[in-house]
């Protein structure tokens, strides 16, 4: 296959990914309590959760305590843990489920295609909890009801992207708004066909190519009984102590750096290796060969000597980034 035509099937197979979620909604916002039906859907991996807030609401309604209380008002958790709600869908699903990932690095490619629907079966469909009280304002930001947060936080995750590739943000500031409007109406939508064309518009040739947007996430540990109590030393007591312990469950280490197209001081093409070995090296000493930790991107194992850039021009999330979780080898 061509370069072309493997960036063409990587992204096709992104954007085909989707999970099954079942979303039961907060006993303490239900007028059943835990008796209330669940909500099941099929959400795109490459979308975001408040895009469900309106059909969950609807749903819902009819045993909500406050049935007059706004769609925006949700918010989402697992086993606890509140969900970010501008991180991607799928991102979450692999940060937070536990699911294992469904390929071996040699499978990456095939198992996007095949698996994209099934990747982590055993742990699908996702259960999650959607709530409309006692919002985690300490871990979350409340999201308005006509969904600017949620445009204005995609929109800067895109200039940020845009600026690391190019060495400015001119590529997205010179779209019209007619553009600018597909291209977020086309991750809401789910149109691969109206982001493909835009997206491919921003990325600049390989001559010209800057950086790659690359983050990795790292689950933080929990903060043990010692650090807390030097914590609360160093700051006013918290009200609530057991608050503390979830924030810190659900808390992730993200690990960003510039990484150049190129090894440097090289004429060798990064790969995924090359640049994970130099950003953790004690979780990847080798750049050629898996050994403390695995690379996961949607729902798969990514080989370490996968090309950066046909990674970045195939395989981003529709925000522009290469989102990176890691699973520890115990």
């Amino acid at each position: 296959m061509t370069t072309t035509q493997i960036v063409r099937s990587l992204q096709e197979a992104v954007w085909a990914g989707s999970l099954p979620l079942e979303i039961v909604l907060s006993p303490s916002d239900s007028r059943v309590y835990d008796q209330t039906e669940p909500y099941y859907v099929h959400c795109p991996r490459l979308s975001y959760l408040p895009f469900l807030f309106a059909n969950l609401h609807s749903f819902f309604q009819a045993v909500l305590i406050d049935p007059t209380i706004t769609p925006s008002s949700a918010w989402f958790s697992f086993e606890g843990v509140p969900l970010k709600w501008h991180h991607p869908v799928g991102l979450l699903y692999d940060l937070f489920s536990g699911a294992s990932p469904a390929a071996t690095p040699s499978q990456f490619s095939s198992t996007l295609t095949k698996q994209s629907t099934t990747a982590g079966s055993t742990s699908l469909p996702w259960r999650l909890t959607v709530h409309y009280s006692t919002f985690p304002s300490d871990q979350l930001v409340q999201l308005d009801a006509e969904g600017k947060a949620l445009h204005d936080a995609f929109i800067n995750s895109v200039k940020e992207a845009d600026f690391l590739r190019n060495g400015s943000a001119n590529a997205i500031m010179k779209l019209n708004i007619e553009d600018s409007t597909t291209l977020w109406q086309s991750v809401i939508d789910h149109k691969l066909s109206h982001f493909a064309p835009i997206y491919n518009r921003l990325v600049p040739g390989t001559s010209d190519l800057r950086h790659i947007p690359l983050r990795v996430y790292l689950p933080a540990p929990e903060t043990t009984s010692e650090q807390q109590q030097q914590q609360q030393q160093q700051q006013p007591a918290s009200p609530d102590s057991s608050s503390t312990k979830k924030a810190a469950a659900g808390h992730l280490r993200v690990v960003q750096s510039l990484v150049q197209p190129h090894v440097p001081f090289s004429r060798e093409l990064q790969t995924l290796g090359s640049a994970l070995n130099g950003m953790l090296p004690a979780l990847f000493p080798s750049r050629r060969r898996i050994a403390r930790a695995r690379p996961v991107l949607h729902g798969a194992v990514v080989p370490l000597d996968a090309v950066l850039e046909e990674l970045m021009r195939g395989a981003v999330y529709a925000d522009g980034w290469l989102s990176l979780g890691i699973e520890l080898i115990v």
